[in-house]
């Protein structure tokens, strides 16, 4: 059994929510048990099993103990409203072929007066059968936690768990969209490819010209152009003047720190005052 991993920031939008329900268990320290079960590969078997989740965790004792875990299931009617109202919109037929869970998902099952995502952990039912008599115990919190890890491999499993299979899914949608299993792959492949251009380890990247790099081919905003006092033959140590040198370096660093910000916002307010003077000769 695969290692629970604890990182956060990778994590898709539909695992991380499921992580966060379970955070909101209020027993903290039996949920610190669990994540170390977790980690510790404590979860020993996880299998799915039609709408069921049937696994095993070692805790303290010799044997295993055994859990089983289930979501309220939806009716075929509910099924069929869903699946009718995902069909009406084609992201989410893209999407899902592409492995990902819309981002706006719950609005699908929430027109319906439903919920994918369960609301609360006392919407998902578990039994162990260890001593603890705990609703939920330090070995389904550690089910949990790898579920989590599930449920970003496949988020179908939410799906399963609801009463209907990624098959039946699937096949209804492009039904109900009247798309081949070409068309269906052709836009999961552009959705693969936005996602891979989004990535920053991508190794496809844009070239770049660098004979053009420096060109701007669009006409300027007259107000973004701010037009240069012209050169003057006072140089910069005129304008210093006299230096005390007589005195620590770090006067002197402050003093020139003082001189070059006043002389930086001469500059700024000379040539500003030059940009309204031929603005107002155009006018004229």
């Amino acid at each position: 059994m695969t290692n629970y991993n604890n990182s956060q920031s990778d994590k898709e939008w539909w695992t991380q929510q499921w992580i966060d329900l379970l955070n909101s268990y209020r027993f903290k320290k039996r949920l610190e048990r669990a994540r170390n079960y977790a980690r510790q590969g404590n979860v020993l078997s996880l299998e799915f099993k039609d709408k069921e989740i049937i696994s095993q965790v070692q805790g303290t004792a010799p044997e295993p103990y055994k859990q089983s875990l289930w979501l309220d299931t939806f009716s075929d009617e509910d099924w069929n409203y869903v699946i009718e109202t995902m069909s009406q919109r084609a992201i989410f037929t893209a999407k899902l072929l592409a492995g990902e869970m819309p981002q706006n998902i719950e609005e699908v099952f929430a027109a319906n007066g439903l919920r994918l995502f369960p609301f609360t952990l006392d919407d998902i039912h578990a039994t162990c059968d260890c001593p603890d008599k705990a609703r939920v115990c330090k070995h389904i919190a550690a089910v949990y936690y790898i579920l989590g890890d599930r449920f970003s491999d496949d988020p179908f499993l939410l799906f399963q768990l609801r009463g209907r299979s990624k098959e039946k899914i699937l096949e209804v949608l492009r039904q109900k969209r009247g798309q081949s299993q070409e068309e269906n792959s052709i836009i999961t492949e552009k959705i693969t490819a936005e996602k891979t251009q989004k990535s920053p380890n991508s190794a496809t990247q844009e070239s770049t010209n660098f004979e053009d790099f420096w060109e701007y081919k669009q006409q300027l905003d007259s107000s973004l152009v701010v037009i240069t006092p012209p050169p003057s033959n006072e140089t910069v140590l005129d304008v210093l003047g006299p230096l005390p040198l007589s005195t620590s370096a770090d006067t002197i660093e402050d003093y020139f720190k003082k001189i070059y910000q006043n002389i930086s916002q001469q500059a700024v307010i000379t040539a500003l005052n030059q940009g309204q003077d031929n603005s107002k000769i155009n006018n004229e």
